[in-house]
């Protein structure tokens, strides 16, 4: 990590059905919807977010529901850690 960054402010996943994620993250996980926006690229896509009570740095999770996307395929561009 960035000796400069405190920390990660978020993660953001992208999901094909929007209800199966409110589902899983409210009901089974406990997280809090926090808010529900746009995406600010493409306005007719949702932007789900998940936290704490407050929206506490590094609590934050975001989704981008997809529905008719492809499934994800192992392989570049896949992110991978280096460890």
């Amino acid at each position: 990590m960035l000796s400069d960054t405190p920390g990660i402010h978020h993660i953001t996943g992208i999901v094909r059905d929007a209800q199966q994620n409110v589902d899983f993250y409210t009901g089974v996980l406990g997280l809090r919807l926090v808010k529900q926006t746009v995406n600010f690229n493409e306005k007719f896509t949702r932007h789900l977010f998940y936290g704490d009570e407050t929206g506490s740095p590094g609590t934050d999770l975001t989704f981008f529901p997809y529905p008719a996307e492809d499934d994800g395929r192992i392989g570049k561009p896949q992110i991978t850690p280096h460890w």
